[in-house]
């Protein structure tokens, strides 16, 4: 275990010392369906083989025109070797459209995850991620409009807009690494946590902008997440879970817990029922609601802003959907060849 303590604390100095950042990044209330998107490490950290999440966020529309944001994501685990190691391949994709000028960004990240076992009797994964692949920015020009279209008496919408973009959209590829430690906790196989730190945007693009230049590069960005799941009865459990992310001179702490509660009888457990609060720094409570009928679950959220700007918004923030999918195989399944993670 000491090894492990030493290699994980390794790793978290040596990503800590590289450029801080500049910018911020897409982000969603409900962090445990956007596990990749948090960090590829966080990949296969699931009790079955196939997993499938799509969340959709829909934000400040009481303010401006809504910020609207789509993310789909799936992974899949596989045994190798002789011991319980396993390989995680998955991806994220990500759409969002943000405010009157419709600027849309589109991500499309493959990732993979090997999970090492560090142990032969319990639950004791360390976990290295990488994701990688392609994001495109757009924007619709007709909508934009800037102080140079401005004549005196009003706007003139037969005026130049003064900005010299080469194109209406760019695109650059992207990379991120992360790690992160799983174990069970005691003798409970269902009693375990989590903690990983990822850095995103590695690569630092240099081509980030819609003038085409290389004066600007795309802001890397810490993600220090962590969770623990504590059973308080053979028919419910407590799940904590939290995110400390860094961006430049932006930061954001988002985290709460959830009580779940199994509704079945003994083995026949037909549905699991979640409720719980979330909260982002001096910005939004989350309350959480959310509906296990195996395989399938369901969630809503809802951001109730509490920030500077309630005023304007009357308390109202975002609202969000999630629909995940998450399954043993009938044949072939790691269920007996891996002591999958239970979080």
């Amino acid at each position: 275990m000491n090894t492990i303590l030493k290699t994980f604390t390794l790793f978290l100095c040596l990503l800590f010392f590289r450029q801080i950042i500049q910018a911020q990044d897409i982000h969603f209330s409900q962090i445990f369906e956007t596990p990749i998107l948090r960090n590829p490490s966080l990949a296969g950290l699931y009790n079955g083989d196939v997993r499938i999440q799509t969340v959709h966020r829909n934000q400040w529309n009481s303010v401006t025109d809504a910020y609207q944001t789509t993310s789909v994501s799936c992974d899949y685990k596989k045994h190798v070797g002789n011991g319980n190691d396993f390989i995680s391949f998955g991806g994220q994709v990500v759409y969002d459209k943000a405010g009157t000028i419709a600027l849309t960004t589109t991500q499309i990240l493959p990732a993979i995850n090997y999970n090492k076992s560090m142990s032969d009797f319990k639950n004791v994964y360390l976990s290295l991620g990488f994701m990688g692949g392609l994001i495109q920015r757009r924007l619709d020009r007709s909508k934009m409009t800037t102080n140079n279209q401005y004549d005196g008496t009003g706007y003139n919408g037969l005026l130049s807009d003064g900005e010299t973009f080469s194109s209406n959209g760019y695109s650059y590829f992207d990379g991120s690494v992360g790690m992160s430690l799983n174990s069970q906790l005691g003798d409970n196989e269902n009693n375990n946590f989590y903690v990983g730190l990822a850095y995103h945007h590695f690569n630092q693009s240099k081509k980030a902008n819609f003038y085409n230049t290389a004066s600007q590069s795309v802001t890397p960005r810490w993600v220090l997440s962590s969770g623990v799941r504590y059973e308080m009865a053979n028919n419910s459990y407590f799940t904590l879970q939290a995110d400390y992310n860094r961006q430049g001179a932006y930061q954001e702490i988002v985290g709460g817990a959830i009580y779940t509660m199994r509704i079945g009888q003994n083995e026949d457990v037909r549905y699991l029922f979640h409720c719980g609060t979330y909260m982002r720094w001096r910005d939004a409570i989350i309350p959480v609601a959310k509906l296990e009928f195996q395989p399938l679950a369901v969630a809503i959220s809802y951001d109730a802003n509490i920030s500077s700007l309630k005023t304007s918004s009357k308390g109202r923030g975002g609202f969000e959907i999630s629909l995940s999918y998450q399954k043993f195989r009938k044949n072939n399944s790691s269920l007996d060849a891996v002591r999958c993670p239970k979080f």
